[in-house]
């Protein structure tokens, strides 16, 4: 079988995921990680049984073994280390958020458009049995026609200005962290973008916001939506139809999920996976790779934007 040969870009906690799954990947091959430091790189490499630990990132770009690369640095550096990725001629799939903003988000599908290269984001979750067995029953009409998207996503978090999470620096806040989840099950479910938009934002010290609020106002619709670093959340998402709803327990690593009708629950579906989850996502971006494709047909680069153009009007409210 053809196989894609995959580097690691970053060596923290998100890319141990993917080296993980990386294994359950039939069409897909771990051969080298690059950080910052090569210590680190080896220290990974050595953990995982990778071939090839380098010394910065463009030296990763710059060898030929490598197809296409997986983006695993903090959301600030998404921008600048895929296109050093794609102009050494890689494929990308770039950790989501894509970018930091709409504005990078164009930039950086430009690039891709100019350097003829696969680029995808890396959005796990829409790739997930469970959240396509409920977008499956939505498209058959088991619930009617969409009324409500309730969804939120987070957990206690600590201040530290000095954690990626809430520097300033480095594209740190909730929003990006975690809102992003909700964000884009919305867009996923509804497909289309909100008329309105609004947003209730509470700051950490530095200014960092840690706590928001926001619905999307659609036509027919409305999503109740909302990500914190200050509380551990429900994390469950409900899709709500006029005839029913579904309940997705902790939609953002979805291995469940189950159809209602009224108090009645009628299905059920479960994935019994034994993975994190990350190998649907990067099983179908080395079937995209290998057929030739730029993007995915499952995130396009357009949904990618949108999203982004979506959390800067989210960010824009909940900073006012």
């Amino acid at each position: 079988m053809e196989k894609v040969r995959w580097g690691i870009v970053g060596a923290g906690r998100i890319a141990v995921t993917f080296a993980d799954d990386i294994k359950l990947v039939d069409n897909a091959e771990l051969v080298g990680v690059a950080a910052r430091q090569l210590d680190n790189a080896k220290a990974f490499a050595d953990k995982h049984q990778i071939a090839n630990a380098y010394d910065g990132y463009q030296a990763l770009f710059d060898d030929p073994s490598i197809d296409a690369v997986y983006i695993a640095t903090p959301h600030n550096f998404h921008l600048q280390n895929a296109v050093d990725a794609m102009a050494a001629g890689k494929a990308v799939l770039c950790e989501k958020p894509l970018t930091a903003n709409a504005e990078e988000c164009r930039r950086l599908i430009a690039a891709a458009a100019e350097n003829s290269c696969y680029l995808m984001e890396a959005m796990w979750t829409w790739f997930l049995p469970a959240i396509r067995k409920a977008l499956e029953w939505v498209e058959e009409g088991r619930i009617g026609a969409l009324k409500h998207i309730k969804a939120d996503f987070g957990y206690p978090l600590p201040y530290n200005p000095e954690l990626r999470e809430y520097h300033k620096d480095l594209a740190g806040g909730a929003l990006l962290e975690m809102g992003v989840y909700p964000v884009a099950l919305a867009e996923l479910f509804m497909g289309e973008s909100p008329q309105r938009i609004r947003a209730i934002g509470r700051q950490a010290p530095n200014g960092v916001t840690d706590d928001l609020v926001f619905t999307f106002n659609y036509r027919d619709c409305v999503a109740t939506l909302g990500t914190s670093f200050r509380c551990k959340l429900q994390n469950w998402a409900y899709i709500i139809g006029e005839d029913g709803y579904i309940a997705i327990p902790d939609f953002w690593r979805a291995s469940q999920c189950h159809l209602y009708r009224l108090d009645e629950r009628i299905l059920s579906y479960q994935d019994h996976r034994t993975s994190n989850g990350f190998n649907f996502e990067i099983a179908a971006a080395c079937d995209d790779i290998l057929a030739g494709r730029l993007q995915s047909r499952v995130i396009p680069l357009e949904t990618s934007l949108n999203i982004q153009a979506h959390m800067d009007q989210v960010r824009e409210l909940g900073n006012a």
